[in-house]
């Protein structure tokens, strides 16, 4: 357990600067990786399917699979040269709010990072740091407890200005960093609330905005001191020197105990004439003010003098006390702190009050002198001043008290206790499934006790997640509450559970109202049900804390860093007269300067009517803007060019004459009119940051991005509505959102929370970002060598959820969404490329695809006709001539037939073809390979069936001229992978048996019709295989990937009858496909991958020491990162490489493959024969002459009468050889 210590100013601008000196982490490398030297020029066309929204080449280090969070932690973004978006430093909760702090002497000191974070970069800082750009390098700035909403570097005073809902030296909610110096109290000590936002005025003065009423601190003393009652009976109690008298040796007799009377189990002796001391060790962490302690009077007994010792700092507390005889205020004996005990029995107890407030989580009352033979006591309280609510019941003020309505609360689920670690108590824990998280199946529900009505800062706690290491897994929690009576419930409120350390969100500042028996203040916590995966939720405690009240502000302030003494005339600033003309209780959100006039936004009513929500201060005074401001709450401003940007939850102008201003809308600041974004959009718009994109060729363009909590651009205009996740760009050139238009520019994910521009570096990002490599593609994607790219196959799939067991691989039980098979297929004038899976997209025409699309040489997109189910998933394809063969788990209805697990597609005729293959038949029947025959029109069928129409066909089967006939028999079980050794030689991977023997792989030969288990593979082959691809030429070497028994993948591979397993994978990986791919290189010679090749290996993989990626390469040695892609919120996935054609091999060591030896050493054969033929004929012509040869006559050989044609060859060159004489013809 950690006890936070109350450091002094002085002492906490000494750490500052102490920390500032000490390097904290390292510098991001952006550098550029080498990209593999991939030849696919003898494949045609390359196409990539999975399951992802963005995917990109890993070409730079930074690069990561890791999408955008969802849990509440975000980062500082920068943008790599390629487009993609890089973690420069992780927060464990939201940023804020930052600015580049350039000093008076022009030096940039750095960036500094606001928000409810408790570590950035890995490094513990609490709400506030330092980031260099120039080195990434993160500087905690400590001093503050809280969180930071808004910060302003100003170089004219070199100073940060700093505001939020925290404490920090000698402020309440906004302080000042002076150069490099550290902490600086402004002169007004800070506020009674939170502050949300701050600017310099065009005076030159430093406007703060917020939810408070009054200058100084937020909180005060509660009008009823020492009301709240420490709970000591769940403590652990012990003692040392206690009598071995049955009934008074147990020390816990005096707990919950509030009356005087001796005996024998309410009293708590010690030994005779011998000091010793009575102990309490708490499970949670408390600051005390009051002991009260009953003395003991048994057998004229009693405690004389004690001192009371705090733990875990071990120090002696100084205690004050009325003297009971003079009623003066005393103060212990200041030699060891000894307080004196009255031994008058007509006392009932004595009360102490401590000097200092001191944080504890255990104590003792050390007993030196007694009354009598020996020291006791018979009963002992503890107070304090501060309200808290424990989510574990037996924290709360005890039940056994005279409390009549003492803090408690109600869990509600499965909840554990979890140890206190590093933090202030004992927590609970709970893991929920996304089922009981989606519907609320936790709860806790806090009750304080509230002894006085008044005004309440209320704040929820959460302990770190690294203390038990689960960070990873923790995620959002609902908070809401009822804090008067007949009061509405306040909206539920977002508690990102994310933090690295401890951590407080302010849930609710304002008015609340005492128990009674008709009203109780709570707060519910629930998780935030529109998580859909597993969590971890944490509740530790709730803490009322009484605040200041009024003293004439009202949500805005004026501060001038140049004047002496603080004046508290309000009426001489126009900020602060502004503030006070609005309605109480008014909220300021944002703040502005445009064109020399300062805006002014968030939840405020002018008392006079003349604007709602958003107003301006032109020359003094306070300005109604057009149509009176806008009709519900402002939540964000930005300013870019003439436009001033707000985003909040409004639908209109205050006097509703401005259509499409749906939560965001654009202030034009010269014109001074409303301009509508499209139409809006459909729920509130919470952050507004510029990004810089690429929306025209080589032009860089500032957009405008809108964050929050929507789920649609709305229509507007030809533009239709757009389904999104809380975030638009809006593209100012355009006049259009960039969910709309038809450009190259990368496609952006996620949500931003801030930006700032840093003179002479890219603009610093901060929130929850990824973009998209390839604009428009999701889950298939064009591979190309030169360059080396990834490009949009044309259409646009967005996966379907998967809602049936009965559409999973049958083999390796993984859920199939996205895109997961696919082909190319050109005959003559048919060009037509096919995916298939798991999804929807949008036809050419309009209407909607659902799980196989068509793209034809023409690139225009279409679907199958109706008839097969929605559910449907295709896993595999393959083609016979035109006709298509398309597999998976597929049922549907076809011309009054029955489909399950194949359909036949007519692709020259683009439909159905009729009649189709006979249904097959089985339990959880898919389809998952499907292969034609080398040179033949056979079509092997493979995955999870037993029959084939009323044939009996069991895991593989042959559709050939209309009609099914099994290959072979004693075959069973599932089969995943099929791959050709030859013409007559198949092989096939999956969880088989043959003849009820086990394997995992099996050869079928055609021409004996025979099934065998291959070599050992029973064995040797760790668990289910998933993927095979060949090793050479006549595929006798093979790779072969899959799923062990123990969950993890295998990769392995097989030649010269043995399996050779091959290492270096992570444990979460999943290898869906492999491919062989050339190289124009060579890498180091080595026996698993020739030289001039590589292997592909696809899936959702692991790589230590890089983390996730979907595709990899091995040259033998090494995995190298090859392609990411993210999906949602997590990372994707690649299912296989497809392409036009075969890859072709050479073999290990760069030597030509053997069939190519063999063409080679024929041609060199012939080439050589024919060049002796024609020596030979050269030769003879010149014996020839040398013999007196004379050609015959012409005439000879009149093609009338010759017989040349028929002479045989013998007689022709018969007597060559024969010397002396001519040749006889």
């Amino acid at each position: 357990m950690r006890l936070r210590a109350l450091y002094s100013p002085i002492a906490a601008e000494l750490v500052a600067l102490i920390q500032l000196l000490i390097p904290s982490t390292q510098g991001v490398d952006f550098s550029p990786v080498q990209l593999p030297d991939v030849n696919l020029d003898h494949l045609g066309r390359v196409a990539l399917t999975g399951n992802f929204d963005s995917i990109s080449l890993y070409t730079y280090k930074q690069q990561t699979e890791t999408a955008f969070s969802t849990n509440g932690s975000q980062a500082l973004i920068t943008q790599l040269p390629n487009g993609d978006f890089a973690a420069a430093a992780p927060a464990d909760a939201y940023i804020k709010t930052m600015c580049p702090f350039v000093m008076d002497n022009g030096q940039l000191a750095g960036v500094v990072v606001g928000g409810n974070f408790t570590s950035l970069g890995d490094i513990e800082a609490q709400g506030i740091a330092m980031y260099d750009p120039s080195t990434s390098k993160i500087t905690p700035l400590p001093g503050l407890l809280g969180q930071v909403s808004a910060v302003y570097c100003d170089q004219d005073t070199n100073r940060v200005y700093v505001g939020g809902d925290f404490k920090g030296a000698d402020s309440t909610n906004a302080v000042a960093w002076v150069g490099m110096s550290g902490w600086a109290n402004l002169p007004f000590a800070g506020f009674n609330g939170p502050v949300n936002a701050i600017t310099k005025a065009p005076n030159g003065n430093i406007i703060f905005g917020g939810t408070f009423t009054g200058l100084g601190s937020n909180t005060t003393a509660p009008q009823k001191k020492d009301q709240q009652l420490v709970n000591l009976s769940s403590a652990n109690i012990s003692s040392r020197a206690t009598t071995d008298s049955t009934g008074f040796n147990d020390p816990k007799n005096i707990v919950c105990k509030t009356s005087s009377n001796d005996g024998p189990g309410t009293t708590w002796l010690l030994e005779d004439k011998t000091p010793g001391f009575w102990r309490a060790d708490l499970n949670f962490g408390f600051q005390p003010t009051k002991l009260r302690l009953w003395n003991t009077h048994q057998d004229g007994r009693g405690t004389k003098t004690f001192r009371f010792t705090a733990f875990p700092i071990n120090g002696i507390m100084n205690l004050t006390y009325s003297d009971p005889v003079t009623n003066q205020e005393m103060v212990c004996d200041a030699s060891g702190a000894r307080c004196p005990l009255s031994d008058n029995a007509t006392l009932r107890f004595q009360d102490f009050h401590f000097y200092n407030r001191v944080g504890m989580n255990a104590f003792q009352i050390d007993i030196s002198d007694w009354y009598g033979d020996g020291g006791g006591l018979d009963g002992i309280q503890l107070f304090q001043d501060d309200i808290y609510a424990y989510a574990i019941p037996s924290l709360n003020e005890p039940t056994c008290s005279d409390t009549k309505l003492p803090s408690n609360s109600t869990p509600t689920g499965p909840w554990t206790v979890s140890p206190s670690g590093n933090s202030e108590s004992q927590y609970l824990t709970v893991d929920l499934s996304a089922p009981e998280v989606q519907s609320a199946k936790a709860s806790v529900v806090f009750q304080p006790d509230i002894k006085q009505k008044g005004n309440y800062s209320v704040t929820v706690y959460t302990p770190g997640c690294l203390a038990d290491n689960s960070c990873s897994r923790r995620g959002i929690a609902n908070v809401t509450g009822i804090f008067t009576e007949g009061g509405a419930p306040i909206p539920n409120q977002q508690i990102f559970q994310t933090n690295n350390f401890d951590k407080y969100d302010q849930i609710y500042s304002g008015p609340v109202d005492p128990n009674s028996e008709n009203f109780r203040s709570t707060v519910t916590l629930t998780p935030d049900t529109r998580q859909d995966k597993s969590i971890m939720l944490v509740a530790q405690r709730v803490r009322y804390a009484p605040t200041n009240y009024t003293d004439g502000l009202n949500g805005i302030f004026e501060y001038n860093p140049n004047q002496g003494p603080m004046l508290t005339d309000y009426s001489k600033s126009p900020f602060d007269q502004a503030g006070m003309d609005l309605q109480p209780e008014a909220i300021v959100t944002s703040l502005a300067v445009a064109g020399g006039i300062s805006y002014v936004g968030g939840n405020l009513t002018d008392t006079n009517g003349r604007f709602k929500n958003m107003f301006s201060i032109t020359d003094g005074n306070a300005t109604s803007l057009p149509n009176g401001g806008l009709n519900a709450q402002v939540a964000a401003f930005q300013v870019f060019g003439d436009f001033l940007y707000v985003g909040g939850n409004f639908t209109d102008t205050a006097n509703g004459s401005v259509p499409g201003l749906q939560n965001v809308a654009a202030y034009n600041t010269v014109s001074q009119s409303w301009v509508a974004l499209g139409s809006g959009v459909r729920g509130r718009v919470n952050t507004i940051v510029p990004l810089e994109l690429n929306i025209t060729e080589n032009q860089l363009e500032t957009c405008i991005t809108v964050n929050g909590d929507f789920d649609q651009l709305e229509a507007f205009g030809s533009a239709p509505a757009v389904p999104v996740q809380g975030f638009g760009v809006w593209v100012p050139s355009q006049r259009n959102w960039l969910q709309n238009l038809n450009t190259t520019t990368r496609s952006i994910m996620g949500k931003l929370s801030t930006a700032t521009n840093i003179t002479g570096s890219n603009p610093l990002l901060a929130g929850t970002i990824s973009s998209q490599g390839v604009p428009g593609a999701q889950d298939a994607v064009s591979l190309t060598s030169k360059p080396l790219a990834l490009n949009s196959l044309g259409v646009k799939i967005q996966p379907q959820q998967v809602t049936s067991s009965m559409r999973k691989r049958a083999v390796s039980g993984q859920n199939v969404t996205g895109a997961v098979a696919g082909l190319f297929h050109k005959n003559g004038k048919l060009n037509v490329t096919v995916i298939g899976g798991h999804f929807t997209a949008t036809a050419s025409n309009g209407s909607t695809i659902n799980n196989l699309a068509f793209i034809n040489g023409t690139g225009a997109v279409s679907g199958l006709g109706s008839g097969l189910d929605e559910e449907s998933v295709f896993l595999a394809l393959g083609t016979q001539a035109d006709i298509l063969y398309a597999g998976g788990t597929i049922s549907g209805n076809l011309d009054n037939a029955a489909v399950n697990g194949l359909v036949v597609y007519d692709l020259a005729q683009d439909n159905f073809a009729f009649p189709q293959p006979p249904a097959l038949g089985g339990n959880n029947v898919a389809v998952n390979a499907i292969t034609t025959r080398p040179k033949s029109t056979q079509v092997y069928v493979a995955g999870n069936f037993d029959t084939a129409g009323s044939l009996g066909c069991p895991s593989v089967c042959v559709f050939d001229k209309g009609q099914w006939s099994q290959p072979g028999s004693g075959l069973s079980g599932s089969v995943a992978a099929l791959m050709w050794q030859g013409n007559d030689k198949l092989l096939a991977g999956g969880n088989i048996s043959i003849n009820g023997n086990a394997t995992t792989l099996a050869n079928y030969n055609t021409k004996k019709g025979q099934w065998t288990p291959l070599d050992d593979s029973a064995t040797a082959v760790p668990g289910l295989v998933t993927a095979l691809t060949p090793a050479n030429d006549a595929a006798s070497q093979f790779w072969v990937a899959g799923k062990g028994a123990d969950g993890s993948a295998f990769l392995l591979k097989y030649g010269d009858s043995k399996f050779r397993p091959v290492s270096g994978l992570g444990d979460q990986t999943i290898i869906q496909g492999l491919s062989m791919l050339s190289l124009n290189g060579n890498h180091d010679k080595n026996e698993l991958v020739p030289q001039s090749m590589t292997l592909l290996i696809t899936g959702s993989l692991n790589l230590p020491n890089f983390g996730n990626a979907s595709a990899a390469l091995f040259d033998g040695n090494t995995f190298t990162p090859f392609i990411l892609s993210t999906s949602g919120s997590g990372s994707g996935s690649l299912s296989q490489l497809f392409s036009e054609k075969t890859v072709t091999f050479t073999s290990s060591g760069g030597h030509l493959a053997l069939g190519f030896v063999v063409l080679i050493a024929l041609a060199c054969a012939l080439g050589a024969t024919f060049l002796l033929v024609v020596a030979g004929i050269l030769v003879e012509r010149y014996r020839r002459r040398a013999e007196g040869y004379q050609p015959a006559p012409t005439s000879y050989f009149d093609p009338q009468t010759s017989n040349m044609g028929r002479i045989p060859p013998e007689h022709l060159f018969g007597r060559l050889g024969q010397k002396g004489n001519a040749p006889i013809l």
